[in-house]
């Protein structure tokens, strides 16, 4: 991880965090309502996908595939929503959302259609580790 590289603190605060990618760190929301990841660029002042040069850029989209792809198959989901505003947190992160037709926000986006629900621990914990073998990460 880079030296001048840390998380902000609402992210820290709001995910559990599952491992790290070449470039970015991987993360679960804490929200059982949706299965619901973040990929987080480890480089310090990035705000912007164009604030990374083209070879990060082109990392962080074969991640961006790689996670998708992995939350699909563990989640069996109807739709991926993927995203990365930062309206509320300037540094870039990620989303990446599993949704289905029968989600509390379906078909709208999810952010405050209702409140965050807490993951079960066993649950979460078998979640991570399908996501962990999917996505290589151990």
């Amino acid at each position: 991880m880079p030296a001048d590289w840390s998380l902000n603190p609402q992210l820290q605060k709001d995910t559990i965090d599952i491992g790290d990618l070449p470039l970015c760190k991987v993360l679960v929301i804490k929200d059982a309502n949706y299965p619901w990841l973040l990929l987080v660029p480890r480089r310090a002042e990035v705000t912007e996908i164009i604030d990374l040069d083209e070879v990060a850029q082109a990392q962080l989209m074969t991640e961006i595939n790689r996670v998708a792809r992995a939350l699909k198959d563990v989640t069996t989901c109807d739709k991926l929503n993927i995203a990365a505003l930062g309206n509320a947190v300037p540094q870039l992160h990620v989303h990446i959302i599993a949704r289905r037709t029968t989600d509390a926000a379906w078909p709208r986006p999810v952010w405050g259609v209702v409140g965050a629900v807490p993951h079960d621990a066993q649950e979460v914990q078998a979640f991570i580790s399908a996501l962990r073998r999917k996505i290589w990460l151990g």
